[in-house]
């Protein structure tokens, strides 16, 4: 499958146009393929949606993701929390199922009160749980991609979702460059600091699956505690610049699931980034 591009959710400009049954004529209109339900503060979807979407997806080849639950904590330290985890986990993987969507985002949780060590043992752990999970309950099909996350005492340095990418070989990354840029405080400036990131994925998991990964791409502003809020294209102050990692991904041969997570142009930005990686194409 080649490369896609969506947003995560609707942009405002979506409206009052009616979800799903506008969504192709709203896609297309932009030139985009990709599309992520945002499932954050629960897993609510109307039963319209599981209805027609599936058909939807399958007609307008639409790649759809899932993002699951905020409050998902692989790495807490009470047991009780990390089973409500693989709960939302379930429930996220089962909604996917039914609508037709592959892969599905998980956070990776924080650190809190351990080491970063324990809170990735913890973390492998649950997601090794969750894999075995999803087997039983006939949900195989369904791709765990660990989030790459942006506040500084959260697990989720590209590095740590390598490590949790290792407890499966089906796992995929989702690497959210706006999230690596703000817990680096603007680590991310050159094609070259773009390469060294897609370099360890390879490196770590093999070409195919730094092929096939997942991309979250949205400026961030941030603080010294790193990310504070999504912004849009517009944001002259704060990066990441999408072009260099357009350029790698066209160089590469690369055919991720891109999702643009900007602050209501999620859309409109996603269309960018398309119109500037189909030009290098062509």
């Amino acid at each position: 499958m080649s490369i896609s591009f969506g947003p995560g959710g609707n942009s405002a400009s979506f409206g009052k146009m009616k979800f799903p049954e506008d969504l192709p004529e709203y896609l297309k209109k932009l030139g985009l393929n990709g599309y992520e339900i945002e499932c954050g503060r629960g897993v609510r979807i109307a039963e319209k949606t599981y209805r027609l979407l599936p058909d939807i997806i399958k007609k307008n080849n639409i790649r759809l993701s899932l993002h699951t639950p905020y409050f998902i904590s692989l790495s807490s330290e009470k047991e009780e929390t990390r089973l409500n985890s693989l709960t939302y986990i379930k429930d996220s993987a089962l909604a996917a199922h039914k609508l037709g969507a592959k892969k599905i985002v998980i956070h990776s949780g924080s650190c809190a009160k351990i080491t970063r060590e324990q809170a990735l043992e913890l973390a492998k752990d649950t997601l090794l749980r969750a894999q075995k999970m999803l087997d039983a309950e006939g949900l195989s099909d369904i791709i765990l991609c660990p989030e790459t996350m942006g506040k500084i005492n959260q697990l989720g340095t590209l590095s740590e979702v390598m490590e949790l990418c290792g407890v499966d070989e089906r796992f995929l990354p989702c690497v959210d460059f706006g999230h690596l840029n703000a817990r680096t405080l603007g680590g991310i400036k050159t094609k070259e600091d773009y390469a060294r990131l897609l370099d360890e994925i390879e490196n770590k998991l093999g070409h195919e699956r730094l092929k096939n990964f997942h991309v979250h791409f949205s400026k961030i502003m941030y603080t010294a505690g790193g990310e504070k809020e999504h912004l849009t294209f517009e944001d002259k102050q704060y990066g990441p610049q999408y072009e260099p990692l357009m350029e790698l991904f066209a160089k590469r041969g690369l055919e991720p699931s891109v999702i643009c997570e900007s602050a209501g142009t999620q859309a409109e930005d996603a269309a960018e980034m398309c119109k500037y990686y189909k030009s290098l194409c062509s």
